[in-house]
C-alpha cells in the first residue's frame, strides 16, 4: 500500500478513479476567425466562459489554440453532456463580436470513430 493510498483510502481512489473513466467524455469545440491583434480580447472571453460553466457545473474550459498571425482559432470544452454544455456557454459565445459566424462541433462521447457529431453556426 502506497503513502496516497494510506493517506486516502485505496478503495476511495478506485472509486473515483472508476466513476472519471465511466464518464463520457462529450466535447464543444469551437472554430472561430479572430484577426484582432493581441490575446485580451480572446482572454476576456475565456474568463466568462470559465465563469459560466464553474457557476452552472456543466463542464470544463479547456484552453484555446490560436494561429500565430491570429486570424483563426478554437476553443476547447469537455463535460459529460454536449448539448447541456453548448446551450450554457452559447449565449456568452453568441455576444462576443469575433464569435460572429464560429462553428461550434459537439461530440457526444471520446474522440473516437463512429462518434456522433453535430456542427453549429454561432
Amino acid at each position: 500500500m502506497g503513502f496516497f493510498d494510506k493517506l486516502f483510502g485505496k478503495s476511495q481512489i478506485q472509486h473515483e478513479d472508476n466513476l472519471k473513466s465511466n464518464e463520457p467524455e462529450h466535447a464543444v469545440i469551437v472554430r472561430f476567425d479572430y484577426g484582432i491583434e493581441g490575446l485580451e480580447p480572446l482572454h476576456a472571453l475565456e474568463d466568462k466562459l470559465e465563469e459560466v460553466l464553474e457557476e452552472k457545473g456543466v463542464g470544463e474550459y479547456d484552453g484555446h489554440e490560436i494561429a500565430v498571425d491570429y486570424s483563426d482559432g478554437f476553443l476547447y470544452m469537455y463535460g459529460p453532456n454536449a448539448e447541456i454544455l453548448f446551450k450554457a456557454v452559447n449565449p456568452v459565445l453568441a455576444e462576443t463580436e469575433f464569435m460572429k459566424g464560429a462553428k461550434a462541433k459537439l461530440r457526444f462521447g471520446p474522440p473516437e470513430d463512429g462518434v456522433k457529431e453535430v456542427e453549429v453556426e454561432i
